[in-house]
């Protein structure tokens, strides 16, 4: 089973050599604009480079199948010896990405052993690598296609990232980076280029050992040189320029001359603590700007170090005030009015004296009547009740009073905001999740179809939404409307932290759960939970027909989400 448009990328890095397509601002594979990378190679690579530039990339074409199942699309860089594309998966109707070299290649066998062992990393943060077989005298490596991510270098073309951006990239980049060197693996071409944003707002990195194995780069202190490198992203994320004197990925060098100098002192408002941890990744004598601090040499030291740092919260949303309230001619009362007439002196009318007219007489009498009326229904009750007080009364039979309990109303809480929750960072359909409070049943967020069910997990854990009520409330229950009816749809509730999709589900707090086979699931809790962000998760979802979106399979669709406390 597999989603069928699960996206991915893993393009060849183009620092320093001429891509095949295009010049500087081709497009690459994952839809962005790709700038040249200047930055100068090393001797060792250089040397490298020469020694394989006598093996031709091999000369395939588009609609060429590989083990028939991968289809080339298109060719998107082809340099020293071997060639990377865009491809499809026939068999499980994805985009992915294709590295191709001969198996005579100097460098094939290096390649092949690079991609096997990141592909058993198995770090959702790494771009992944699903394939790498040599076959008919070609090597070729698989990737996944990620179509809604954005390149770093994309990123940094319309100017430096805010603080918290720039926070969530060095914890991420750098923890992904310590997992990895804690494996043995190590990336070695750390750059803007091989640095992605999804949509969800993480960050993963592309070309985890494959890059370097393309290229031949082996250094004596890996770890020392990742962690450089990561210090280098944070240097261009704060001030939008490369911290050495060559320009590079798009982004102008520092002046000639003048040497490293810190963040804070390039470019005004930039954040005190992330200028000193850049300097600290990057100048490696110990030596910042502005305190003497120990320098990072590791990734997991650089953890540790953001970890020491007070943690970076979002921007506050800012609101525009409207303008102010204009009254219109009808509100204020003149529509229709017809223009003032002069003042016309009227003659004075003096009134007749009171109850001296024709009315006041009727008036008069009118009231007298009532009056007599009045005095004989009272003299009639008081002789009745006499009467009574005289007569026995028979004994009352005295009725049970209703005892029933009336069960207290469950108020229904506004949802303020929400996002999609995607944990292994492929969205279903990240734009219509606001059709899910909108209070229109027509309007829905839709999964994208899969060949296997009902059951998603084990190719994928489940998909869901995390909405925001604007504060912490109590949570007791969830009535959830559904597109599509069927065996069958289970929904699980969960309290979560944040609108982020980096804590798992494993570690939230469970609320309830429902299993249903019509187009209504409703979740009561055992107890109500206090909390402000509410994850509603999908792990089983019926079959249904194809549509104007998608094709036949398993999927659902949600259309109304209340949340009760």
């Amino acid at each position: 089973m597999a989603d069928r448009s699960t996206a991915a990328v893993d393009v060849a890095d183009t620092s320093g050599e001429e891509p095949l397509t295009a010049k500087a601002g081709a497009s690459t594979g994952d839809g962005k604009s790709r700038e040249r990378d200047t930055a100068p190679q090393s001797t060792e690579e250089t040397d490298r480079a020469g020694s394989s530039a006598a093996v031709s990339a091999p000369e395939l074409h588009s609609g060429h199948k590989l083990a028939r199942r991968y289809r080339l699309e298109e060719c998107l860089t082809r340099l020293d010896g071997f060639s990377s594309w865009r491809a499809v998966d026939e068999k499980l109707r994805r985009a992915v990405g294709v590295h191709l070299l001969p198996a005579e290649h100097p460098r094939a066998r290096s390649v092949l052993a690079a991609a096997r062992s990141a592909a058993l990393l198995g770090d959702p943060r790494f771009v992944q690598v699903l394939d790498a077989v040599e076959e008919d005298e070609i090597v070729y490596v698989v990737h996944e296609w990620l179509p809604d991510a954005t390149e770093l270098t994309a990123l940094l073309a319309s100017g430096p990232l805010e603080a918290h951006d720039v926070y969530q990239l060095a914890q991420q980049i750098s923890q992904a980076m310590a997992a990895a060197h804690r494996e043995g693996l190590s990336h070695l071409r750390l750059n803007p280029s091989a640095v992605l944003r999804t949509s969800t707002g993480q960050w993963r990195v592309r070309g985890l050992a494959v890059n370097a194995a393309l290229r031949g780069i082996e250094v004596d202190s890996p770890q020392r040189t990742d962690t450089e490198a990561i210090g280098a992203l944070l240097y261009a994320a704060l001030t939008q320029r490369w911290p050495y004197e060559d320009d590079a990925y798009g982004l102008s060098g520092l002046p000639k001359g003048m040497g490293l100098i810190a963040p804070d002192q390039v470019r005004a408002g930039v954040h005190r603590g992330l200028s000193e941890l850049a300097m600290r990744a990057l100048v490696n004598d110990g030596s910042t700007a502005s305190r003497q601090e120990s320098p990072c040499t590791t990734p997991d030291e650089l953890v540790r170090a953001i970890a020491e740092m007070p943690r970076i919260r979002p921007p506050e949303p800012v609101f525009t005030a409207p303008p102010e309230y204009q009254r219109t001619s009808f509100q204020q009362g003149s529509y229709g009015r017809p223009a003032p007439r002069a003042a016309q002196t009227a003659p004075v009318v003096v009134p007749p004296p009171p109850l001296q007219t024709r009315t006041g007489k009727v008036l008069k009498w009118g009231v007298a009547a009532l009056l007599i009326a009045a005095l004989g229904l009272g003299s009639w009750q008081l002789a009745d009740a006499l009467m009574d007080r005289d007569t026995p009364k028979q004994p009352e039979t005295s009725q049970p009073a209703d005892t029933t309990d009336e069960k207290p109303k469950i108020a229904t809480h506004k949802i303020t905001g929400a996002a999609e929750y995607a944990p292994d960072g492929s969205p279903q359909n990240a734009d219509s999740v606001s059709n899910t409070y909108d209070g229109d049943s027509s309007t829905y967020w839709r999964s994208r179809s899969f060949v296997d069910g009902p059951r998603l997990a084990p190719y994928k854990q489940g998909v869901g939404i995390v909405y925001d009520l604007g504060a912490e409330k109590n949570v007791s229950a969830a009535s959830i409307g559904l597109r599509y009816a069927g065996d069958r749809t289970t929904v699980e509730l969960y309290a979560a932290d944040s609108l982020s999709s980096g804590t798992p589900v494993g570690s939230m707090k469970k609320i309830g759960t429902t299993t249903t086979q019509s187009t209504t699931a409703k979740v009561d809790a055992k107890e109500a939970v206090t909390t402000r962000y509410v994850v509603v998760w999908l792990t089983h979802v019926p079959q249904a027909p194809g549509d104007q979106y998608s094709g036949s399979g398993y999927k659902q669709a949600i259309t109304d989400v209340k949340l009760r406390g």
